[in-house]
C-alpha cells in the first residue's frame, strides 16, 4: 500500500520556466523578475542583520512589517496577512475557506498554481474559459455554482487588466469568496487596485507579492489584505513565524523605499511599450500588457514553423523566455521585460530569425 495520498500521487506539479545554467550570463525573460536590482536600502538592511535576529525566533505576528503594509494602503494593521511569498497566501486560502468539499473557478488561461493548489487540497476546480481577445467573462464567473473565485488582475499570462469597476461588479454581486491576485498591479494604470473595496465587501481578499515591481523574489515575502475576520481565518491556519528574519527586515526597507520602486516601475513600462511596439513592426501579435511581460504569437518563418521553435532556438542563443503547453497559449510566447540592454539583444536575434 502506497503511503501517498493517492490525489496526490496523481497530481502534475505546477511547471516552473527552465533555469539557464550557472555562471551562463543567460538573459532571462522567462519568470517576470525584475531586470534591476533591490532598492539600496534593501542591500543595507541586508548587511545591517544582526546576531540576534538570526538565533531568536521571530515575532509571531509580524508586527513590524505589518503595521508598514496596513499604514501603505491606509488599511488596519489586524486587515494584513504576511506570508512567506504569495504562494503560502494561495495554500493558506485552499485550506482556510475552500478544503474538499467546495469549488473554486477561475477564468483560463490564468496562473496555474491556482489549480495545483486547489487540487492538492482536494477542492473542485472550475475552469471559465476567456473569450477569443483573452477577456474574461465575468457572467461566467458569476454564474458557475463556485463557493470562490480567482482573479488574477492583471491576468496571467496574458497581461490584460479587468478595469475595477467589473471587479466590484463581481464582488457585490457574489456570495462566495472572491480573491484578487494583484502580482502585477503596480505595472498597471493608476487606480487599478481593488484595495479599496476591501473596506465595502467583506467577501474579498487581495494579495500582493514583493517579488515582481520590488525585485524580492528570493526573499519570498507576500501579503493579503482583508476584513479582519477573513485574516483571523488565515491566521489560524498558517503555520508559525512563517516568514523569517531576515526577509521581514528586506521588505520593509523595500516598501519604505517608493521611490526607487516607482522609478523602475516607470522604466519597465517605458520598455515594454517600446518592445511590444518593435515585435509588431516585426511581424509579431501582441497582447496589450499591464504586467512586466508581454504575450505575443510569432510569426512563422522558413525555420521556425511554431513557437516551441522560436523557444529552443532562443535558448540556443542563451536567451529565456517561457513557453506554455495550453492549447490557447501553444502558439504564443510569453516574454518578460528586461533591461533596454536584453531587449535590444532579444530583438536582435529576433531580426535575425526572421531574415531582417
Amino acid at each position: 500500500m502506497s503511503i501517498i495520498l493517492p490525489h496526490i500521487a496523481k497530481l502534475t506539479s505546477y511547471p516552473l520556466g527552465s533555469l539557464p545554467p550557472e555562471g551562463s550570463n543567460a538573459i532571462k525573460l522567462n519568470q517576470n523578475e525584475s531586470p534591476y536590482p533591490p532598492s539600496p536600502h534593501v542591500l543595507n538592511a541586508l548587511c545591517s542583520v544582526g546576531e540576534e535576529a538570526l538565533r531568536r525566533y521571530p515575532d509571531e505576528k509580524c508586527s513590524e512589517l505589518r503595521a508598514i503594509i496596513a499604514n501603505f494602503h491606509g488599511v488596519k494593521d489586524e486587515q494584513v496577512l504576511v506570508g512567506n511569498g504569495s504562494s503560502e497566501i494561495i495554500s493558506l486560502i485552499m485550506k482556510v475557506f475552500v478544503g474538499s468539499e467546495r469549488m473554486v473557478a477561475a477564468p483560463d488561461p490564468t496562473f496555474g498554481l491556482y489549480c495545483t493548489v486547489s487540487q492538492t487540497y482536494q477542492a473542485q476546480w472550475k475552469s471559465i474559459p476567456t473569450t477569443a481577445d483573452f477577456t474574461i467573462d465575468t457572467e461566467a464567473l458569476l454564474h458557475s455554482g463556485a463557493h470562490a473565485l480567482i482573479l488574477v488582475n492583471p491576468n496571467a499570462p496574458t497581461g490584460l487588466l479587468l478595469p475595477l469597476g467589473e471587479i466590484k461588479r463581481i464582488v457585490s454581486q457574489f456570495s462566495g469568496l472572491v480573491v484578487v491576485d494583484e502580482a502585477y498591479i503596480d505595472f498597471a494604470e493608476d487606480g487599478s487596485s481593488a484595495i479599496p473595496l476591501v473596506e465595502e465587501f467583506s467577501n474579498l481578499i487581495i494579495l500582493r507579492t514583493l517579488s515582481k515591481a520590488y525585485a524580492l523574489c528570493g526573499a519570498r515575502v507576500g501579503y493579503g489584505i482583508a476584513n479582519t475576520e477573513l485574516i483571523g481565518a488565515l491566521e489560524k491556519g498558517k503555520d508559525i513565524y512563517n516568514v523569517n528574519a531576515v526577509s521581514r527586515q528586506l521588505a520593509a526597507a523595500a516598501l519604505l523605499d517608493r521611490s526607487y520602486t516607482d522609478q523602475t516601475v516607470k522604466a519597465v513600462i517605458q520598455t515594454r511599450e517600446a518592445f511590444s511596439a518593435e515585435l509588431c513592426q516585426l511581424g509579431f501579435q501582441v497582447w496589450p500588457s499591464q504586467t512586466n511581460f508581454v504575450l505575443c504569437k510569432p510569426p512563422a518563418t522558413d525555420n521556425l514553423h511554431e513557437a516551441r521553435a522560436w523557444c529552443a532556438a532562443l535558448i540556443e542563443h542563451n536567451v529565456y523566455i517561457r513557453h506554455f503547453e495550453h492549447p490557447r497559449l501553444v502558439d504564443k510566447l510569453r516574454i518578460s521585460i528586461g533591461t533596454n540592454e536584453e531587449m535590444a539583444r532579444l530583438l536582435g536575434l529576433i531580426k535575425e530569425f526572421i531574415g531582417n
